[in-house]
């Protein structure tokens, strides 16, 4: 799952708001939303919350497997291993 907490910190550090995103640098409020909410962006998105913030994309965003992705992943490697088999 994708987390953004990153970018939260990194805003603070820079000492960038949300409103300032949305009315000084035209991020989408629903784009913000989003991220609150753990759901997907662009890497149109990322790239620019880079150049405003002048922070890589680990800087934004982090990466971490929730348990139910493992168990969805485990068995989608169990079948995929079942049809290179036939």
């Amino acid at each position: 799952m994708i987390n953004y907490n990153n970018c939260w910190e990194t805003m603070n550090k820079k000492g960038i708001t949300k409103y300032s995103l949305i009315y000084h640098y035209g991020l989408s409020s629903n784009t913000l939303r989003r991220m609150a909410h753990g759901e997907p962006i662009t890497t149109s998105t990322i790239n620019d919350l880079c150049l405003i913030l002048h922070c890589s994309p680990q800087d934004i965003l982090s990466y971490e497997v929730t348990e139910e992705e493992k168990e969805f992943q485990a068995k989608r490697e169990l079948e995929v291993s079942k049809k290179k088999r036939k």
